[in-house]
């Protein structure tokens, strides 16, 4: 089978524009202010034509008389994703930075809404406080376009165009740009699993893109093993890396994907088109697949287990999914200091018993991304609690010490470092029939939760459609935000000066329950030197063990309450 490419490519005699289009015998070119064109059919159901316009142009597909189309691989929209696709130059960007970018250990990542910062422009102004404060990565949650002007970013059904209301594609070259210059890496989360339920007409045209009877939550599954599909998805990450210069990605719920071989292939092929810059390739992966995290593959996965297991100690929640840490936490963290995934292979109360995971305590602790808190575990609570409104200041410290210093990555959420107490919520721009169907759905999803089991507790569910709802989970520092940019600026300065030049080649030791909210871990670093982390998340006095080495950090006090120390021997 010849190969082919997705989206629209410029010569200098004008534009190549392609569809692939298997369920039609005849798709017209329509480009705003002139003839319409009839395109050529191959075959396999890839459509070409070429046309004398450059960048700037408003293009079409028309597939009949009634049913005209945005290209699945545009660039930009002008009038939203049932609009005009736009011709883009690509090379237009005159870039300010040489960027060689950062080695995967010098990572500290906060994850960011580019909406709720007022778009490219508006995550831009913050950087430089943020690399100031140790901050060496952003994430960008999805960027690509929604239909309406808000949205989380993973109701994506453009995935190659940028969202309007967040600017232009040039916009988001001048962000990460301006990231360069400060020497922070960006990363962007990427959908390659499912499209959103507006806006997406692949299915009209192009039924073979999904498998119709493999089930998911979003309707069929994307076919990544044929040809075509698996081209769009991998030539849009080639894109994001090589022609945006982005530093990484983070794919987002490949469990959902369900094709190992796809996923190999596309870090391949991600990895030899970047050379020697240093390009980074997370997972999200809900079955703890060690087996992806190989040097030729991808370089960590987020690691649920961590934030569960956490957040059942700095609160107490132990519903839904939090029941698959309920018991023995204490112990479940040390597994998680010293081994990676908790879940390696047993059954999973919240999987109705299923085995989840695969050993992992062979891989370095570099292997894994850790947070407290992201964009699905706060906005997926019902009402967007973040951890300040759900712990006390105390617990929280000490569990954002063992974040920052211990040897995974750290991850944070934009607002952490200035203890945020605003919501973020689940928001959309949906309206009509779509809208009602969310709100209702988003109601109904908490309705086995005690305490919205109650329909006017429900009801008090914010509406994800509503402005105000978007408006609330604009991130506004806490009242005690000066305190928190302080610890977040003294540990991130004590993890680049001591954790991070000792992490190539650091693995763990072993780790232990001390108690019953209580922990040690112990790692061999890159140099021989050795770390060690106790952390008390309970009430009562902490019994530290005796440890050879310098205290590098300590918060609290060990007579009771929650405390941490931090050694390193040499």
């Amino acid at each position: 089978m010849t190969q082919r490419s997705w989206g629209p490519r410029r010569d200098a005699n004008g534009t190549l524009f392609r569809l692939w289009a298997p369920d039609r015998d005849a798709v017209t070119l329509e480009i705003d202010g002139a003839p319409a064109t009839p395109m050529w059919r191959d075959a396999e159901g890839w459509f070409t034509v070429e046309a004398e316009v450059m960048a700037g142009a408003r293009y079409r597909f028309r597939l009949d008389d009634d049913n005209v189309v945005p290209d699945p691989a545009s660039r930009q929209q002008d009038g939203g994703v049932h609009g005009w696709s736009v011709v883009v130059d690509p090379d237009a960007y005159r870039w300010r930075t040489d960027w060689q970018g950062r080695a995967w250990e010098e990572m500290v990542i906060q994850e960011v809404h580019v909406g709720a910062l007022g778009g490219f422009a508006g995550v831009a102004t913050p950087i430089p406080q943020m690399a100031a404060m140790g901050v060496t990565a952003i994430e960008l949650m999805p960027v690509n376009a929604f239909g309406g002007t808000r949205n989380w970013g993973y109701d994506g059904v453009l995935p190659y165009a940028v969202a309007e209301s967040y600017g232009t594609p040039d916009a988001l070259k001048a962000l990460v740009d301006t990231a360069h210059e400060h020497g922070v890496a960006v990363f962007l989360d990427v959908v390659y699993n499912h499209f959103g339920p507006d806006g997406n007409y692949l299915g009209g045209y192009a039924s073979p893109f999904f498998h119709a009877d493999v089930d998911t939550p979003w309707g069929g599954a994307v076919a990544v093993d044929r040809e075509p599909v698996r081209r769009f998805f991998i030539d849009n990450a080639l894109i994001w890396v090589n022609e945006y210069r982005i530093d990484g990605l983070r794919f987002d719920a490949v469990h959902a994907i369900d094709d190992d071989a796809f996923l190999d292939a596309m870090a391949r092929e991600i990895r030899a088109s970047t050379g020697d810059r240093p390009v980074h390739l997370v997972l999200e992966n809900e079955r703890n697949d060690a087996e992806r995290l190989r040097a030729d593959a991808y370089d960590a996965q987020w690691n649920d287990d961590f934030h569960n297991v956490l957040h059942v100690l700095l609160t107490g929640e132990t519903s839904a999914y939090y029941a698959d840490f309920a018991d023995r936490p204490a112990e479940r963290l040390a597994r998680c200091l010293g081994e990676g995934f908790i879940y390696q292979g047993e059954g999973s109360p919240n999987h109705d018993g299923r085995p989840r995971g695969k050993p992992s305590g062979h891989l370095p602790p570099t292997a894994f991304v850790s947070f407290l808190q992201n964009h699905d575990q706060i906005g997926n609570r019902a009402l967007g609690e973040r951890l300040t409104m759900l712990t006390d200041p105390a617990r929280l410290r000490a569990a954002t010490a063992l974040l920052l210093l211990s040897p995974q990555i750290p991850l944070f959420f934009m607002g952490d470092e200035a203890g945020s107490d605003t919501p973020f919520l689940f928001f959309t721009d949906f309206h009509d029939e779509l809208a009602d169907a969310v709100r209702e759905g988003r109601r109904k999803e908490f309705a086995k939760f005690a305490a919205f089991a109650d329909e006017d507790a429900r009801a008090a569910i914010p509406d994800p459609n509503a402005l105000a709802t978007f408006s609330a989970s604009v991130p506004r520092d806490g009242p005690d935000a000066g305190r928190w940019r302080t610890l977040y600026s003294d540990l991130l300065a004590l993890r680049h000066r001591v954790i991070v030049p000792r992490l190539r080649g650091a693995m763990a030791m072993g780790a232990e329950a001390i108690g019953e909210r209580a922990v040690v871990a112990r790692w061999r670093m890159g140099d021989g030197g050795v770390l060690t982390i106790a952390l008390n998340l309970g009430d009562e006095a902490g019994v530290f063990p005796a440890v050879e080495g310098d205290v590098v950090f300590a918060d609290g006090t060990t007579d009771a309450g929650p405390c941490v120390r931090v050694w390193l021997s040499q």
